[in-house]
């Protein structure tokens, strides 16, 4: 096919698809709503693309903020808490969220900033899966479909036929059926009401009026952020209208944005020839549609045949069961009757010892014998019956032993091999990955699956509570301990558990789906929450940060302390001795109540890391107090790996610090103030008070209880913890000397990094 040719075919088929002509009842699919599953009604276009009913949307959006208010919890910045905002009623949220349709978009002006705003306004696109956020203007920022509206009221009256739209100004029983609808007046008429109501002569003859219709939309579409200017641009990064405002100084001011009629004119050639490619394959979509019906009939005839095969296996399982199951309780029956039988024998034969009965009453009788002769004759076997019985009554043994441990039945090794029985196809269990799970106030869970695995469909977590420290008996007999709760599919290899109590051991499994078959569960790992919520904060460089000496990343979670030029200065000015203090840096964010826990990684290669807390009423006072730093005398902590400065505790200094260094930990001395968590490091010691350093290192501040405590973070051990002064506002502080490198766990940046 030529070129020309193949032009004239492609605008043929434009003009095709501009007049109406392809089918419209064959396309009821695409005109369905994904949530309610009905024929679109006022649809929206998310920024995904996908559309959606506006009542679905406002379901929707209503039902995650309630969902929001359910499972709030405060705000672990101090200062801050977080107010719960009472949920409005039904009608006042319907009041927000009413339609303003004559502007071409969703009117809702109790989403504007100042309103009264549900704090929750990101709602899962039910198309693609993926979270949309409405922004602070929730469903108001949206677009409605008008194209879509009008395709959905064309196969409407296709699928009605005969129903006609009657008069909209008639009354019965003169009501007539109505041969225009005027697009101003948003109603429709018959030919006199239409007369008798857009006059010659006057404004509204002037009106635009079409066939009879139920779907009125606006002649210009509307910015839904500058209501009162017309979109005339398109936006090629959020692809959606935008007015120039939008361009000049909105959201969209920094986006690639093109004329409307230059993307009308390439969007729609676009479309076209999208439409005209699967046009010409139609031939070919006809051959796969009878290549999939026939997938379908095999699919059927094999599921049917594996079925059949799997309920033959299982019959015979049944039937070997069955067989076993008979020969075993005959075994046992057949013990039990021949253990009876001899007890009952032995009874019998004791009874025969009983006066007037049995043995005894026949040689009582056999004594009443006078003849001598026929005495010896009977008596000399009865007297060795007499004598056995009396042995047995001095030695007794029952006959048969009562107990049938030798045929206790242990199934445990066949159960799991019934419950690991799968079909050849089943995938391998996953395992949790240790190294990058993570838990706090949620669960961070990663896994990996083996090397050699098939693609699977999606995976399910499981986790319960096993109980924990701050957990009473009644608790712990109650629901929520020891049952397992499963997370909704996950199609990763990691997910995020959330809503965990503090203070609490959580086990957790996980399990893969592949063509609805699930592997076996994963080996189960156990994770222990920290004492108090995981406080967010990142490294400040502001208060007594060296920038000569530290080094801060540019995410600001790593500092990195490094000999330089400045450390050579210093110790050239010491003759006798080479000594540089401590370079400390802090948090940016302050804690002033409350309970609060982060944890942190110190690399094994770090010479000397203090880590602990800090005044901010006393830390102006000791970074502006001048002082030697060649003279150790100066500086609490002399630099010695020995640890023992930490118990020479000043109440004027502003730092509450555990020392770290070369792969150790080293506890203080015990004091009336500390505690340890073994009773070798409290005799004072220094060999006992030298632990081996942790992986991950947690502090818990409890401001209210003036108490600071040191955690192994994967253990959730308490290492260390001592009395502090909570007179003012207290920061994470850190001290590093020489080389050495201290890393905040993800989740404690996390947060401060998406803000």
């Amino acid at each position: 096919m030529s070129d020309s040719e193949d032009m004239t075919e492609f605008a043929s088929i434009v003009e095709r698809i501009e007049r109406g002509e392809v089918p419209i009842k064959n396309i009821e699919r695409e005109l369905i709503c994904p949530i309610c599953k009905e024929l679109f009604t006022h649809p929206l276009i998310l920024p995904c693309q996908h559309s959606v009913c506006h009542k679905c949307v406002r379901e929707l959006l209503m039902q995650n903020h309630e969902d929001s208010f359910d499972a709030g919890s405060e705000c672990s910045l101090p200062g801050s808490p977080r107010s719960r905002v009472p949920s409005p009623s039904m009608e006042r949220l319907d009041r927000l969220v009413r339609s303003g349709g004559s502007r071409g978009s969703i009117s809702s002006p109790g989403w504007r900033r100042g309103s009264v705003t549900p704090r929750v306004t990101t709602i899962p696109c039910p198309g693609c899966q993926h979270d949309i956020d409405l922004g602070e203007r929730g469903i108001s920022m949206l677009f409605r479909n008008f194209t879509l509206e009008s395709i959905v009221e064309r196969y409407r009256q296709a699928a009605r036929a005969a129903v006609a739209i009657m008069c909209n100004i008639c009354k019965p029983p003169q009501l007539q059926e109505a041969t225009k609808s005027c697009m101003d007046c948003k109603a429709s008429y018959c030919n006199e009401c239409f007369k008798l109501h857009h006059p010659w002569g006057t404004p509204k003859a002037q009106h635009e009026y079409v066939g009879p219709t139920t779907n009125f939309r606006p002649k210009v579409l509307m910015c839904p952020e500058h209501e009162m200017e017309k979109v005339n641009m398109y936006c090629e990064v959020c692809r959606r209208p935008v007015c120039h405002l939008c361009k000049l100084g909105g959201s969209h001011a920094n986006h690639k944005v093109t004329s409307m009629s230059s993307a009308y004119k390439i969007l729609k050639e676009k479309l076209a020839k999208s439409i005209h490619y699967l046009i010409s394959k139609e031939d070919q979509v006809r051959t796969q549609i009878t290549e999939l019906e026939l997938l379908i009939s095999q699919t059927e005839e094999n599921g049917q045949l594996a079925e059949r095969r799997a309920n033959e296996h299982f019959e015979r399982l049944f039937e070997t069961l069955q067989e076993r199951k008979s020969e075993m309780l005959r075994s046992i029956e057949q013990s039990r009757n021949r253990r009876l039988d001899q007890l009952k024998g032995q009874v019998e034969e004791y009874q025969g010892m009983l006066e007037n009965s049995g043995l005894v009453g026949y040689a009582q009788e056999v004594l009443k014998e006078t003849d001598q002769s026929c005495f010896v004759q009977t008596a000399k076997q009865l007297h060795v019956r007499i004598q056995k019985a009396t042995e047995s009554l001095r030695t007794f043994h029952p006959a048969a032993d009562p107990c049938f441990d030798e045929f206790v039945l242990d199934t445990s090794r066949e159960e799991t091999l019934l419950k690991e029985m799968c079909f050849g196809g089943v995938p391998d269990p996953p395992l949790i990955d240790l190294s990058n799970s993570r838990v706090y106030n949620e669960a961070l869970i990663c896994w990996r699956l083996s090397d050699d695995h098939l693609p699977t469909d999606h995976h399910v977590v499981e986790y319960r509570r096993l109980g924990g420290p701050s957990q009473s008996p009644s608790q712990e007999d109650g629901e929520d301990s020891g049952v397992w709760r499963a997370t909704d599919r996950v199609y990763g290899p990691s997910t995020v558990v959330s809503d965990l109590e503090p203070d609490s051991l959580y086990s957790f499994r996980v399990r893969s789906c592949r063509n609805s078959m699930f592997s076996p569960y994963s080996p189960e790992v156990t994770f222990h929450t920290p004492p108090a919520p995981a406080f967010g904060f990142l490294f400040s460089d502001k208060c007594g940060f060296s920038t000569e000496r530290l080094i801060l990343n540019k995410r600001r979670d790593t500092v990195e302390s490094v000999a330089g030029m400045a450390f050579l200065l210093a110790a050239e000015r010491v003759q006798t001795g080479s000594y540089i203090g401590l370079d400390y840096i802090i948090g940016d964010t302050g804690i002033s109540q409350g309970r609060h826990y982060w944890a942190f990684k110190v690399e094994p290669y770090s010479y000397m890391v203090k880590v602990g807390v800090a005044s901010d009423s006393k830390l102006l006072e000791w970074f502006h107090n001048p002082r030697d730093t060649s003279s150790p005398r100066y500086d609490h902590d002399s630099g010695h790996d020995s640890g023992s400065e930490d118990t020479c505790y000043e109440l004027s200094q502003p730092f509450t610090l555990l020392t770290l260094g070369m792969g150790k930990l080293f506890i203080p001395k015990a004091s009336s103030s500390s505690s340890v968590s073994t009773a070798s490091a409290a005799s004072g010691d220094p060999g006992n008070r030298m632990l081996p350093m942790p992986q991950r290192l947690g502090v818990c501040l409890d401001y209210d209880a003036c108490r600071v405590y040191f955690y192994d973070a994967d253990t959730m051990r308490c290492l260390y913890e001592r009395q502090v002064d909570c007179s003012g506002t207290m920061y994470p502080a850190f001290g590093l000397m020489g080389s050495g490198k201290v890393q905040l766990e993800e989740f404690i940046t996390a947060k401060r990094l998406t803000f």
